[in-house]
Order: C-alpha cells, then structure tokens, then sequence
C-alpha cells in the first residue's frame, strides 16, 4: 500500500517538473521572438480560419477571402449562436434594391472569450416578402458590391476598438475581454454606391427601430449608433441559452487571463496559448465551425 502510494506521488511530482520545465521554455520562446516574427506567425495560423491579426490594435478581423463566405447568411445563425457561446445583440437591417433584397446587419457582443462587433453585407437573388425573411438563406456580397464599412466599438470603460475596410463582413474581436452585450455602443458608418441604395438602407434602418433623429447622412455615407434594437425578443429557451453561455465566458475568459499570465501584450499571449494549449487556441476561432455546422443544418431542414 505505502509502496504504491510512493509510486503516484513520484509520478505527480516527476509531472510537475516536466510541467514547469516545458511552460518555462514556452515563456522563452515567445520572449524570445521579436515583434515582426510573432505577427507574422500569429497570421500564418489564423488565415485558414478566415482572420488576420491587427498587431498594432490588439484584434483579429475576418478576411475578405475567409472560408465562411460560402455559408452565407439565414437567421438560423443567430438563433443557434447562443448555443455555441456567442451572445449579441444583433440589428438586421432589410431593404429592396434594384430587384433584390439586401440585408445589412450589426452585430455587438460576446464571442466566447472575445469581445466583438460585426457588419456583414447579404443580398437575396430576388424581392423577398417580409415573412420569408427568417426562410431566407443570403448570399455574401462580391468584389463588386461590397460597401465601404467602418464601426468603433466601446465599453463603459471607454476602451473602444475601431476597424474600417471595403467589406462584406467587417469584423474586430478582442480576445481575453468579456462584456455584456447591453453594456456596449456601436457607432457605425457605411458608404453607398449611389444615392438610391442609401436611401433604401435609411428606409429599412428606420423600419428596424432606428430612430430618425438618430441617423446622420453625409453624402454617399450613413452613420448611426447602435446601443440596442428595442425589437429584439428572446423566447424563453434562447435567454436561457444567453445566460449560461455568457456565465461560460465570463468564466473561460477569467481563466485565459490566470494562463496567460506571464503575459500582457495580446500578442504573447495568444501565442503563448498556441505553443502551451493548441486545443484552446482552436476554441478562439471557432466561428468556422460554428457556420458549417448551421450551414448543414440549413439544407437539412429544407
């Protein structure tokens, strides 16, 4: 009995020196590297899940090109994100243009252990009647009809991060951050090709609760801030799926801060979460995954 006891306090004590010598050499590694090499790589491991990392801010975004492109959108992805840890408040906004409907909507929120905003840009092959809105699956907008995006995403603690590209899925997460979606403002902007497509936007922007004294047009372009879409209703089910999602979070957040604690640039951390815990490196960008898996279930269903 004293004999095995010894024996598994050997091994636990052998498995703690292993530990401490292998998260010694990884605090190397990463100090190691200088600034050009740790953005580099950064880029490297996240471009095939469709998103760059913005050194100099702190965030990763999506790219142009990304993978979730070919999944479009349907009003299915909303409902399920709860389910998969991603709790926002999401502002749709329909509009008919030139035969088709066109959909551009504003996400803010909570993205597992990243604080994040988004604006995707969708169109309909035709005119759709309002009540096959959430029946519809959008396409993403190509080269030729992505509009000129940018938003700036704050907290009460007045730490904002701000991104702007010619998009049609413009996004910034900010990892190791948790927030209450309600807690968040969103000042967004979009440029239009031409006057009739603002005014279409405006229009449907309206119609999805903005109020008029809130919209600001220059020119080409329309900028408004989103605080909360008073028209958002959860069904019992989903508030439960919000609530333990963000508890989840709140959680996985606190315990990525305590792990990566030899670090405080958002750089070194995440890449100090690769070298140390590449399965959790993985849950950062799981958005891939989480688009597939609805995108399945989308034609499943039909």
């Amino acid at each position: 009995m004293y004999y095995l006891f010894f024996v598994l306090l050997l091994i636990a004590l052998l498995g703690c020196i292993l530990f401490h010598c292998r998260r010694k050499k990884i605090i190397c590694k990463v100090c190691g590297m200088d600034c050009c090499t740790k953005c580099t790589l950064l880029d490297e491991l996240v471009y095939p899940f469709g998103y760059r990392f913005h050194c100099d801010c702190g965030f990763f975004s999506s790219t142009v090109d990304a993978p979730q492109k070919q999944a479009g959108y349907t009003w299915l992805y909303d409902y399920m994100a709860p389910r998969f840890q991603m709790v926002f408040d999401a502002l749709p906004v329909y509009f008919d243009y030139r035969g088709r409907t066109w959909l551009i909507e504003f996400w803010k929120g909570q993205y597992g252990i990243n604080t994040g905003a988004e604006i995707g840009v969708y169109h309909a092959d035709t005119i759709i009647p309002e009540e096959d809105y959430k029946k519809t699956l959008f396409s993403c907008a190509e080269k030729e009809e992505m509009l000129d995006c940018s938003f700036q995403l704050c907290n009460p603690d007045c730490e904002c991060i701000r991104n702007a590209e010619r998009h049609w899925w413009l996004t910034a997460f900010l990892v190791g951050c948790f927030s209450k979606p309600s807690d968040l403002s969103m000042e967004c902007c979009i440029r239009f090709p031409n006057r009739e497509m603002l005014s279409a936007f405006v229009a449907g922007l309206e119609q999805a609760g903005c109020q008029e004294h809130s919209i600001s047009v220059n020119g080409l372009s329309v900028c408004f801030v989103f605080c909360e879409n008073a028209a958002e209703k959860f069904n019992l089910i989903t508030r439960f799926w919000r609530r333990f999602s963000q508890w989840k979070n709140k959680l996985f957040c606190k315990l990525y801060l305590w792990v990566t604690r030899p670090f405080t640039c958002p750089e070194d951390r995440i890449l100090y979460l690769y070298f140390y815990l590449p399965a959790a490196f993985r849950r950062l960008l799981r958005l891939r995954r989480f688009h597939r898996r609805c995108h399945r279930k989308h034609y499943k269903g039909r």
